[in-house]
């Protein structure tokens, strides 16, 4: 990924559990809107692993982007190209202490579920796994959803729309 400077470049990556030098696997949390990265990095207590280092973004201005997940795409930029910037940024610092793809689980909640469920789509390889509450695929009906790699149709995944 290019790396745009947008709404969510520049703050805070939160940290709990194992530090990441240590740590064997990693869960990448994102909040909902009007939410923050300290309040959906409590679950780390409720999903807490011995092995497991746990990291929230924060976005700017506590959204990921303006209007509903249905909007047409336009409408949410730049929030939605700076929130994937922001994951892409946490997956790499994740990697870069070790910690390969298929040992990354991304997750979230309303919006942060939408965010994470986009990337997992756009940025396909074998992560760990997906968890989502509340959320979906961003865009409107109709979108066209032509991911490509591992997690995308070339798997035989089968996308909702």
């Amino acid at each position: 990924m290019s790396e745009p400077q947008g709404p969510h470049q520049g703050q805070p990556l939160l940290m709990a559990g194992q530090p990441l030098n240590t740590a064997k696997a990693a869960l990448i949390l994102l909040h909902g809107r009007g939410a923050t990265a300290q309040s959906i990095l409590e679950l780390s207590a409720h999903l807490a692993h011995p092995d497991y280092a746990y990291l929230a973004p924060q976005a700017g201005g506590n959204t990921w982007y303006p209007y509903s997940f249905l909007a047409p795409m336009p409408q949410n930029e730049p929030g939605i190209s700076s929130g994937l910037q922001a994951i892409a940024d946490a997956v790499a610092a994740v990697e870069a202490a070790g910690i390969l793809a298929e040992k990354i689980v991304l997750g979230g909640f309303s919006q942060g579920a939408c965010l994470a469920s986009e990337f997992v789509a756009r940025y396909a390889r074998p992560y760990g796994g997906l968890l989502v509450f509340s959320g979906g695929l961003i865009g409107p009906p109709g979108t066209p959803r032509t991911y490509q790699g591992v997690a995308g149709r070339d798997a035989g995944v089968s996308w909702l729309q």
